[in-house]
């Protein structure tokens, strides 16, 4: 972003907000207002050299000019006071408020949408408590086509095979298992817990248990043979300074003589 040019500025101006596609609105307004060059620098954000080379046709590639009025950037009324005033700066326009999607069916990939019909048959086949309001929220699905599966008058019904939605990829296992508590529980119906699920479970949680005894096991083994080693160390060192005095460090008496020629030495 280039420095605004000719007359100080603060950060706040610096940091305005400037045409989308700036290049090609500096050269639509170079070819159809009189403004000059600085108030054109200024509103696009681009350096005074910059539009110049745009003028005098110099730049690196041809731009093909973008009306800022049709895109709702700048208004007539600016272009008009820029005109009639020099010193006057251009002020962006504010665009309208953006329309956000809060409603509706979730947004599936449309590599996931054939995969749909499968989704919603397996869950009338397996979760009936499901009401449809839900399989077209968790899906992305409407209410026409969910009957149709169900009365079988889909126009792809000998193409429909029931697939688990979490494997194919059009909700995840969590989002699946919320609706299906909520579901049941609106139904009066106890979600169903295996002995194998619940064997599986109780296995996973005295493996972890059982790993932790190990490391806590590791742990202190490690620390008491530290400490030993310390002990044996300071021992070491003990005995060695008490050693008498002539004699080696096995216990066997220094040879004749050796102990003169120490204290020489010392």
């Amino acid at each position: 972003m280039a420095v605004p040019w000719g007359r100080p500025f603060s950060y706040r101006e610096f940091a305005m907000a400037h045409p989308l596609m700036p290049h090609a609105t500096a050269s639509w307004l170079v070819e159809n207002t009189s403004l000059s060059f600085v108030q054109i620098a200024e509103f696009c954000g681009l350096h005074i050299l910059e539009v110049q080379a745009i003028a005098d046709d110099t730049a690196a590639t041809k731009l093909t000019g973008r009306d800022p009025v049709r895109a709702h950037e700048l208004a007539q009324e600016e272009i008009d006071k820029g005109q009639a005033d020099p010193d006057h700066r251009l002020e962006m326009s504010e665009g309208p408020e953006q329309v956000r999607r809060t409603k509706g069916p979730r947004y599936t990939p449309v590599s996931k949408r054939q995969d749909k019909p499968d989704g919603i048959a397996w869950l009338l086949k397996n979760h009936p408590e499901i009401s449809d309001a839900q399989i077209g929220k968790l899906i992305g699905t409407t209410r026409n086509t969910i009957n149709a599966i169900r009365d079988r008058t889909h126009w792809n019904i000998s193409e429909i095979t029931p697939k688990d939605p979490v494997t194919v990829g059009l909700c995840t296992q969590r989002e699946l298992d919320a609706v299906v508590a909520k579901a049941a529980k609106k139904a009066g119906i106890e979600a169903p817990k295996t002995e194998a699920s619940e064997g599986d479970r109780e296995a996973l949680i005295e493996e972890l248990r059982a790993e932790r005894r190990v490391a806590a096991a590791e742990a202190e083994a490690a620390l008491a043979a530290e400490a030993e080693a310390a002990e044996a160390a300071e021992a070491g060192d003990e005995e060695a300074s008490k050693e008498p005095a002539g004699r080696t460090s096995s216990g066997a008496p220094l040879p004749e003589g050796a102990e003169e020629l120490f204290r020489k030495k010392e």
